[in-house]
């Protein structure tokens, strides 16, 4: 088969971006503790954001929105105007906070760009997904960048309609199984699952069993030896994990 272009997902492929989450929640927990455990506080927010999510989308500025109502419900409208400031300065931590780059991501993606088209399919915020990309020093290396309110059939069949490129000959590269491997999987697409060291819950996923399409590496440093098999035809070598995948 011949490689046209390989898409990358941005967040926990490209650069660390759920454990800023992680450890945002964790202070909104902590800020909610005299109120209720943990684990409640963790549960209730949960639910506000999936009941938002249509609404507010993905992204920090939706999740501040969902965290304020929460805390209201939590407390039966007695957070206190201290407290709900509070949340919105972790809210903006988070929208200041650095882009760190995975390891190898930035090396990888100068290989890759030599030889083939490049597009960042993200989701979220627009200008915060803009503002990481502008960080990242990346951006200069992609053909297209994307950013789109879901990850769905639907969407990668738009962007690659007007990227010109065939859903054979296109490869997505991402941390969720969920948003960046089944949906192009199903497009007929090759999909390249990189696990990032957590995930969150609203995007896991099983795993296709026994698809010769899906291939998922330990890290990025083995994707362009991957895409050079690929565009060779030859996949059978190589290290792999359970069913069958690389």
């Amino acid at each position: 088969m011949t490689i046209d272009s390989i898409g990358f997902d941005a967040d926990d492929t490209l650069w660390h971006n759920e454990v800023i989450f992680e450890e945002t929640h964790d202070r909104y927990c902590e800020l909610l503790s005299r109120y209720h455990d943990a684990r409640t506080v963790e549960t209730t927010l949960h639910r506000t954001e999936m009941r938002n999510l249509e609404l507010f989308g993905y992204g920090i500025k939706g999740f501040a929105l969902s965290s304020i109502e929460t805390a209201i419900r939590l407390t039966d409208g007695k957070i206190s105007a201290e407290e709900i400031r509070s949340i919105l300065d972790l809210a903006k931590a988070m929208m200041r906070h650095p882009v760190e780059l995975l390891p190898d991501a930035a090396t990888t993606v100068r290989r890759l760009a030599q030889d083939h088209h490049l597009i960042l399919i993200t989701k979220g915020d627009l200008r915060d997904q803009q503002r990481k990309i502008a960080k990242s020093g990346l951006a200069g290396y992609f053909t297209h960048t994307e950013v789109v309110a879901e990850k769905d059939r639907e969407t990668y069949a738009r962007i690659l309609e007007r990227a010109r490129v065939r859903p054979e000959r296109f490869v997505m590269v991402g941390n969720s199984i969920k948003s960046d491997i089944l949906p192009v999987l199903d497009l007929g697409g090759i999909g390249v699952h990189i696990p990032y060291q957590t995930t969150w819950v609203h995007e896991r996923a099983e795993s296709p069993e026994n698809h010769d399409r899906f291939f998922e590496l330990a890290s990025m440093t083995g994707l362009p030896e991957l895409v050079s098999r690929l565009s060779s035809g030859h996949t059978a070598t190589g290290p792999r994990g359970p069913n069958g995948r690389p």
